[in-house]
């Protein structure tokens, strides 16, 4: 099979991934000194993943419609009333930068990739940038048009040259109840934070996986598939659920043949023999694969000569998670190698972990990108937490009556951007008078009344509620009501939080959990999810407020540790 190479990369990196591996099937190879070859070899140093907590099983979508169309899926996770793509996107990605002890007024390169974006219009990653803190001048792209877009994303941004960059893919996708895309449809989401390394040696194998392990996984090499397969996961403009023909041979043919093509174009670029034989796609310890479905992924792998056993995707307990698929199961293979006892063995010997990213796009096309080594990871994919069919339905926004007409605080857009680092960051005032706390950081200082010229400063991450009440549909304000439909009663507290010996108060509304108790966090409401109260601990995330003037509000909310 003949690849497609991205022409995107530039023959300076193609020079750098092929690490001059070619040159170990010569007859020199034995003459080279151990330190006489480096190259610059770019790095995965930190990957984040996130996932709704609540889970809808595939027993109770059969028990409604006599049956399940989802092949190879227990669970499905199931967005909560105030997440969407870019909330996900945030969460992943502010771990993924933890993972990596990379700052996010670092990062030169944003890209994000999502086929479920919460608006079609405009571009996104200056909003998810804003989450973060990632500065203004940082090059942004969005990729978007098939479920390959989360490994295009990845493969962009290995072509460029900004270091650091953070790679986030995100997606909930969304079909018709009664079909195999609704019955399938999951969400999660997953970040890389890619970085360059100089000096690496690339004089022995021994040497080479050393240093791999040691500085984060290398992007060794990439390539690419196309064949057209018109009338495979599709969706109409305008429409918002992902369709197809439902042609059961026809959509493996498609799934199956770009994917292998892919793998194929891969094991041509990194050849045979000598120290390539090390990087031979056929003998991966990871796939992590496009999963529409746990059937399709599975027999692509035996197709291409790969192990199913070692598909780390995880399409059986998140359901398919369509773009952030391969970088949702990159995670869950850095995961469980981080896991791993210790053997004892010596590490400068020990073969560190080959992972294999296949993206299988929409109508055809698939690209294949080989790691070696691991990078540190933070993951939040687990979940106990249980939701009948008629309350994902809620959730899903399926079976809701919309917002009511009049009657809502309108808080102008101009408005809501001028007080966005305070709305989405937590940014505090701190006097200089006093060295008290004021937030939002305007008007006079809380603590001493002085009108002064706050400093501006990050609240930390986490904070204890003080007290807490809960807001119920028929009393939520109007802008609130879709929420409350949605998901429930909701409840909204006051949250201390302390800086340098300071403290201050701020409201905010908590989510992921059940409603209000009376114990600690630990206390559990009847479908699993923690109640909340007065002195547990929460954390700062982002989260959907409400939508007004047709334009998503977003905000921090308070997530209770542990939850």
């Amino acid at each position: 099979m003949s690849s497609e190479r991205d022409e995107g990369l530039s023959s300076e990196r193609d020079e750098r991934l092929s690490s001059e591996r070619d040159e170990g099937t010569s007859s020199e190879r034995g003459e080279r000194s151990a330190a006489s070859e480096t190259h610059t070899a770019t790095r995965i140093v930190g990957v984040g993943a996130e996932a709704p907590r609540s889970r809808l099983s595939t027993d109770e979508i059969a028990s409604a419609w006599d049956r399940t169309k989802a092949r190879g899926i227990d669970s499905v996770a199931v967005p909560d009333a105030d997440e969407d793509s870019l909330t996900l996107a945030a969460a992943a990605a502010r771990r993924a930068l933890a993972a990596a002890a990379v700052e996010p007024g670092s990062v030169a390169l944003l890209s994000l990739a999502t086929t479920t974006p919460p608006v079609e219009e405009p571009e996104l990653t200056p909003r998810l940038g804003a989450f973060l803190g990632v500065p203004e001048t940082a090059a942004r792209r969005s990729h978007a048009g098939g479920t390959r877009a989360g490994t295009a994303a990845l493969a962009g941004a290995v072509a460029s040259d900004a270091r650091p960059a953070l790679v986030v893919a995100a997606d909930t996708p969304h079909g018709e109840p009664n079909s195999p895309e609704g019955h399938a449809a999951g969400a999660g989401a997953a970040a890389v934070v890619l970085d360059d390394f100089g000096a690496v040696s690339t004089a022995g194998a021994d040497e080479s996986r050393e240093s791999a392990t040691a500085s984060g996984a290398e992007i060794l090499a990439h390539a690419e598939y196309a064949s057209d397969y018109p009338g495979t996961r599709f969706r109409e403009r305008g429409a918002t659920e992902t369709d197809g023909l439902a042609v059961t041979s026809y959509d493996r043919a498609a799934f199956r043949e770009p994917a292998v093509g892919a793998v194929e174009a891969l094991r041509e670029q990194t050849g045979d023999g000598g120290e390539a034989s090390h990087a031979d796609p056929r003998s991966v310890d990871a796939l992590a694969i496009t999963a529409p479905d746990g059937d399709r992924p599975a027999r692509a792998a035996a197709a291409a000569d790969l192990d199913p056993e070692t598909i780390t995707t995880p399409v059986r307990t998140l359901g398919d998670t369509g773009a952030a698929g391969p970088l949702l199961g990159l995670a869950r293979a850095f995961e469980a190698e981080s896991a791993a006892p210790d053997d004892g063995g010596d590490a400068a010997g020990d073969t560190p972990q080959h992972t294999l990213l296949v993206g299988v796009g929409s109508g055809g096309s698939a690209d294949a990108t080989l790691v070696v080594g691991t990078a540190p990871v933070s993951v939040r994919l687990a979940s106990e937490r249980r939701v009948s069919y008629d309350a994902a339905l809620r959730l899903r926004g399926e079976i809701t009556s919309g917002e009511p007409a009049g009657g809502g605080a309108a808080v102008s857009v101009p408005t809501w951007r001028r007080s966005r680092a305070a709305r989405y960051r937590l940014v505090a005032g701190e006097c200089p008078e006093c060295g008290g706390l004021t937030f939002p950081p305007e008007g006079a200082c809380s603590n001493c009344r002085s009108l002064v010229a706050f400093e501006r400063v990050q609240l930390p991450r986490r904070g204890t509620v003080v007290t807490v009440t809960e807001i119920s549909p028929g009393g939520a304000p109007p802008e609130f009501v879709p929420q409350a439909e949605r998901g429930g009663d909701f409840p909204v507290g006051i949250v201390r939080f302390e800086r340098d010996g300071a403290s201050v108060d701020v409201p905010l509304q908590l989510c992921g959990v059940g409603g209000v108790g009376t114990a600690s966090a630990q206390g559990k409401d009847t479908s699993g999810r923690d109640t909340v109260a007065a002195g547990d601990t929460v954390e700062r995330v982002v989260r959907r407020i409400y939508e007004q003037e047709g334009v998503v509000r977003y905000g921090a909310k308070g997530r209770v540790v542990g939850e």
